[in-house]
């Protein structure tokens, strides 16, 4: 799967282990991921790319605050 912005991850290793996020840009095998809680768009994660679980959905990120962002993962967490 090509790796975009607006992908929605799930994080595989570390300390946000099983959190959701969104890519917020990619660059050399790394991703910068946002939840919008513990990592705001503004200040986005550093994550490699292997630690990282692809879902098949898309998030929209023009014009979007962290409150919408907490709302629109939260629903990927309760899937589970």
């Amino acid at each position: 799967m090509k790796v975009q912005k607006g992908s929605v991850v799930k994080a595989i290793a570390g300390r946000d282990n099983e959190g959701y996020f969104v890519v917020t840009g990619v660059e050399d095998g790394y991703c910068f991921i946002a939840d919008g809680k513990s990592r705001k768009l503004e200040s986005p994660k550093r994550k490699n790319i292997k630690h990282l679980r692809f879902t098949n959905s898309m998030i929209e990120l023009n014009d979007i605050t962290d409150k919408k962002l907490r709302t629109q993962l939260r629903e990927y967490s309760a899937d589970e």
